[in-house]
């Protein structure tokens, strides 16, 4: 009985060693559900593209540049009128304009708190806070994330089956380039401040000092009112800049695009210019256009004329005759920021309100200063506010229209956005606007 329960263990020991012998023909699984890579090389990561963008730790306002001989802060000694040139300029006072020789006489509102800080105390605190980067742009996956190759496979019996390599190159990002961050109130970026430039010599230029490697830059072409040194505007221009945007200022703005079209000209040829800091580095088609009082009309007989140019922002400004909104093609958008007791009032309404608007339009009034102008009833805010008190509008007016960020359309259309029905942050009043044809 011993001796045939022997054998039988014997036998089926035999039977377990032949089916050891069977080579698996199942491939093992990798850790994400697929056949595991027969390559016995590693998997080569891509490279960190931690510069997209272009953004750097040294892109934070505070530049010891803030503060130009030629800026007029709000509430100084210094009011626009002083800034003006002649007040007796001939061609200045035979503009059939109310506004054409610049700001009223009304002091600027008192508030400072638009202007060029004088120090980094309102910087990021970190240049991880600034890296520049495009609202619209998807940022690339982490190089933890994604292999690059088949080249890091733990080495596999040749019957398994390959990984297929994914491009190592990543996708560039859409649209201009917009720095990183939201608040329109605030400088973002460091920026290059040229005075005594353009195409006639009298203008200023001013654009990021980290200028974008991935995205080209929307420009924006700022008209002083009439009699007015675009130095006056350096608070309203770094802003831009610092946002993203390539600035150009005229010297002077006639009001019928005669100065803005040989500035964007200009600029077409710094894009074109291999040893050029702006070379390749501009959107032409990307174009927006504002100004003050004579510099806004300057800015609508852009839109009207020229066809790189997208939007329009007035401020303190409105056409004469009520027309020129009119005439802005399709395809285009157009906005007026306004004082409610500015002397451009009537113009602005008349102008924003006529029937034959075709386009998407908003008129944004700033109510609620301390001021003596006065305007229908309504005094407060004047012919001074959009481009010191009012800035604010015109920059977030640009990152929508030019760089793509159509939350904001929220802002700006609507009954409780913050242009329609919201605080004037840092300053007196509230904004009240009204939008059309959105």
């Amino acid at each position: 009985m011993k001796f045939k329960l022997f054998k039988t263990m014997v036998l089926a020991s035999s039977l377990v060693f032949l089916n050891c012998g069977d080579e698996s023909t199942t491939a093992p699984m990798n850790d994400v559900g697929g056949f595991a890579p027969s390559s016995s090389s590693e998997f080569v990561l891509p490279e960190s593209s931690a510069d997209v963008g272009g953004g750097s730790g040294t892109d934070v306002l505070g530049s010891s540049d803030s503060a130009q001989s030629g800026d007029v802060v709000p509430g100084s000694s210094t009011a626009v009128g002083s800034q003006m040139g002649s007040g007796s300029d001939e061609s200045c006072l035979a503009s059939s304009l109310p506004d054409a020789c610049g700001p009223g006489t009304n002091p600027l509102p008192t508030s400072s708190a638009d202007a060029v800080p004088a120090s980094s105390a309102d910087a990021p605190a970190s240049s991880a806070d600034v890296v520049a980067a495009s609202s619209s742009a998807t940022a690339p996956a982490s190089s933890a994330d994604t292999p690059a190759s088949s080249a890091a496979a733990p080495a596999s019996s040749s019957s398994e089956k390959a990984v297929e390599s994914s491009s190592s190159e990543a996708p560039k990002p859409a649209g201009i380039f917009l720095a990183e961050g939201k608040d329109e109130t605030k400088d973002l970026m460091r920026v290059k401040y040229i005075e005594r430039t353009g195409h006639d010599g009298g203008g200023i230029l001013a654009y990021p000092e980290q200028l974008s490697t991935t995205q080209k830059h929307g420009i924006v072409v700022w008209g002083p009112g009439g009699g007015t040194e675009p130095g006056a505007y350096g608070g309203m221009i770094r802003r831009l800049a610092s946002h993203g945007f390539v600035v150009i200022a005229l010297r002077e703005s006639p009001g019928n695009a005669s100065q803005g079209k040989p500035a964007l000209d200009w600029l077409a040829k710094k894009n074109n210019d291999p040893n050029d800091p702006l070379y390749q580095k501009l959107d032409m088609n990307v174009v927006g256009c504002s100004g003050h009082s004579m510099g806004g009309l300057e800015s609508e007989q852009m839109a009207i004329q020229d066809k790189r140019v997208i939007t329009a922002m007035l401020n303190n400004s409105g056409d004469l005759g009520h027309t020129a909104m009119s005439q802005v093609p399709q395809g285009k958008t157009i906005g007026i920021v306004y004082g409610e007791g500015g002397m451009e009032r009537p113009n602005a309404e008349a102008d924003y309100n006529n029937p034959g608007v075709k386009v998407p339009a908003c008129l944004i009034k700033m109510t609620g200063g301390q001021g003596n102008e006065c305007q229908q009833g309504e005094c407060g805010w004047g012919h001074g506010s959009g481009p010191w008190g009012g800035m604010a509008a015109t920059v977030a007016w640009m990152r929508w229209h030019l760089g793509g960020e159509d939350f904001r359309k929220d802002d700006f259309v609507g009954s409780s956005g913050r242009y329609i029905n919201g605080e004037i942050l840092g300053e007196r009043g509230r904004w009240k606007g009204q939008c059309k044809n959105f």
